[in-house]
């Protein structure tokens, strides 16, 4: 099976063109090898993917021809990613839940309540 085909059956990426761009910008290998789109999987495979600072990686169980719901997901993929970089790609979301560049839109309402505080002197 293509490799960016399975890797949107197994609910990898949101779509097929995302996971064949991800494969041409050499984000994701199989057993540690810079693949194609049409790179074609075998079972035991071991596949990585690279999300912003972290490095996933997956085993191949097996195929399907269609793509599968989340819950049947474990019966195609094996995740073997280590605690180390999951920890990375969690750190990595809260920065970016945190930042938020001021100069291009109106302060939340969240923002405009610390601000208040900040401002009275109150905690």
């Amino acid at each position: 099976m293509r490799i960016d085909k399975f890797l949107w059956t197994v609910r990898l990426f949101k779509t097929r063109s995302q996971a064949t761009d991800a494969c041409k910008t050499n984000k994701v290998l199989v057993n540690s090898q810079v693949i194609k789109p049409a790179h074609d999987l075998k079972v035991g495979d071991i596949i990585q993917i690279k999300k912003n600072t972290a490095q996933f990686s997956y085993q191949v169980l097996a195929f399907t021809a269609n793509r599968v719901g989340a819950s049947l997901v474990p019966n195609y993929i094996k995740d073997t990613t280590p605690p180390s970089e999951l920890e990375k790609y969690k750190t990595y979301q809260l920065a970016q839940r945190e930042f938020r560049d001021f100069q291009t839109a109106k302060p939340s309402k969240s923002d405009r309540q610390k601000l208040r505080k900040f401002l009275d002197g109150s905690n």
